[in-house]
């Protein structure tokens, strides 16, 4: 056995000198036959490794050269490449794994009667147990090491006796590995006048590289260019768009009571206008048949004259009332479109005549919930300007595709979350176009998605489910008042989306049983639901080709 280390460890060197490189090795893995080689290329690539500081890959390649000397019974090599391997350990502080090699180490030098490595691993096992403070440990190692040695009767004597014969043996392979040097440098010689050779053929690629690095220069500085004018263009677009959300902003901020003060200003301004206009004519009549009174035969006339601007005034005067009235008019609608945009028409019309909005319940109304997945991360990815801009493309898509349709009325958003329904309009509205209205926000998304993967954005992807059943809807608030629904339908509805996967719809048994003879569907289990019991839920997969669309 240890003729077979001292032929392994002469291996070792001569690899050492002739100073392969890792890609040789790598090429000479390939090429190799049996087992025995394969051991011995591992460990050396794991050598390669460790000279390179790359200590994670020298321990896989020294495992793979382990795990083979074991295969084979080599219980030397098995013992040298455990050492490696806790050497390894011990320099990257990992003193657990560390201690489990050089144990496995020692057991395998055992086997091969390899006194050298027993020393060595009994060595290191007492320096861990004593740097941990467990001093009754590292006697118990070299106790153990001890008793080894005085059972097979080997002496400290003896083992520098065979060292010195190990050595001798050792000395004369290095003269022999030095002459094989001395015949590979005349072989290097060789090699340097093809390299000469190929310097020259360098220089002239290097020269062909400089002038082709000048003209990725100039192409670079266009493309800057261009970047510099699509950025500016950009920001002035930001700043437009900017302008067009604080409008917006400042119009819904408007509420229904400063909207219908600022009609009853204008109509009492009109009518103020009026009153003195009518006033002014008045007295201007007095003063005039006054004036006709004392000068009847004089002003004959003159009363003709006067009668026919008075026709004049009085037309000016009427066409500057109709005036005044088209803009209360158009006032009144856009007070009208506003409300009507945050509330539904029946509700607003209601708000509009008596002040205020009752309570409503509706027996059937389908709701829908979408919410993004991993938006916390994907946030923390974006700027808050691209943030906000992408939560306002994805919503304002949803926002178009679901006035496709009018029985379907958008609720509210709370951050990622979209929630819309249908059935408020006082019949019993199947979900079928709500479920279609579904179908096109995810394949929207999966366009956004494309588009953002192709750009190497984030992107969002959304789980989406649906529920039917019973709700209450109402307005709350005075100065920004929102039209809301309440009930456990609602809660069921933001179950099914949180039990739903990305790019899925999921929806509850009631709604199901609604539109199963429209949509394939596909049974996925129970849902436990809070004074519900169990829910059956089922994906939504796709349309089926006889389906009518459903007219709301």
């Amino acid at each position: 056995m240890m003729r077979l280390f001292l032929l392994l460890f002469a291996y070792f060197f001569a690899a050492e000198l002739y100073a392969q490189t890792l890609e040789d090795l790598q090429r000479e893995l390939q090429q190799a036959t049996t087992a025995k080689d394969r051991m011995v290329i591992h460990f050396q690539i794991a050598e390669a490794h460790l000279k390179a500081s790359e200590r994670d890959k020298a321990i896989a390649s020294a495992k793979t050269a382990h795990q083979l000397a074991v295969e084979q019974n080599n219980s030397s090599f098995a013992a040298r490449s455990a050492f490696f391997i806790a050497d390894l350990y011990e320099r990257l502080r990992n003193d657990t794994n560390a201690e489990v090699w050089y144990k496995t180490c020692l057991s395998f030098a055992k086997a091969a009667g390899d006194s050298d490595l027993i020393i060595q691993s009994v060595k290191r096992r007492s320096k861990i147990a004593t740097k941990d403070g467990n001093y009754r440990r590292a006697y118990d190692i070299n106790q153990e090491a001890f008793d080894y040695f005085s059972s097979k009767g080997t002496s400290i004597s003896d083992l520098e006796g065979k060292f010195e014969i190990q050595k001798s043996v050792i000395d004369r392979e290095k003269k022999a590995l030095l002459d094989e040097k001395t015949r590979l440098e005349r072989e290097i010689a060789n090699l340097a006048k093809e390299r000469d050779q190929l310097s020259t053929d360098k220089s002239q690629l290097e020269t062909r590289q400089q002038e082709l690095v000048q003209q990725k220069a100039k192409v670079e500085e266009q493309i800057t260019q261009k970047e510099e004018a699509l950025k500016s263009a950009a920001e002035e677009k930001r700043k437009v768009e900017e302008i067009a959300v604080q409008k917006e902003a400042e119009l819904r901020n408007l509420s229904r009571e400063k909207l219908i003060q600022q009609a009853a200003l204008n109509e009492a301004k009109r009518l103020q206008a009026e009153t003195e206009l009518l006033v002014q004519q008045e007295k201007t009549l007095r003063e005039r048949e006054k004036a006709q009174t004392r000068l009847t035969a004089i002003a004959g006339g003159l009363a003709v004259l006067f009668l026919l601007i008075l026709y004049v005034l009085g037309r000016r005067s009427k066409a500057r009332i109709e005036r005044q009235k088209k803009l209360v008019e158009l006032e009144r609608e856009r007070s009208d479109e506003l409300l009507f945009n945050i509330l539904p028409k029946t509700i607003g019309e209601e708000l509009k005549e008596y002040g205020k909005a009752r309570a409503r319940k509706f027996d059937q109304v389908s709701v829908l919930f979408s919410d993004f997945k991993n938006f916390t991360k994907i946030s923390e990815a974006l700027s808050p300007e691209e943030l906000v801009e992408e939560i306002d493309r994805c919503f304002k898509g949803f926002d178009f595709i679901i006035s496709q349709y009018p029985e379907i009325e958008k609720i509210k958003t709370i951050g990622d979350a979209y929630m819309c329904a249908c059935g408020l309009n006082g019949d019993n509205t199947m979900p079928d176009n709500l479920i279609r209205a579904a179908i096109e926000m995810q394949e929207f998304l999966q366009e956004q998605k494309l588009e953002r993967m192709r750009l190497g954005k984030p992107y969002f992807e959304a789980r989406i489910g649906i529920h039917t059943g019973p709700v209450v809807a109402g307005v709350v608030g005075v100065n920004k008042f929102a039209y809301d629904i309440w009930g456990d339908t609602v809660n069921i509805a933001s179950r099914m989306e949180s039990q739903c996967e990305e790019g899925r719809i999921n929806i509850s048994e009631s709604t199901y049983n609604l539109v199963r003879y429209t949509f394939e569907c596909s049974y996925r289990g129970k849902l436990e639901a809070k004074n519900k019991g169990a829910i059956d839920m089922y994906y939504v997969e796709r349309e089926f080709a006889t389906a009518m669309p459903y007219v709301g």
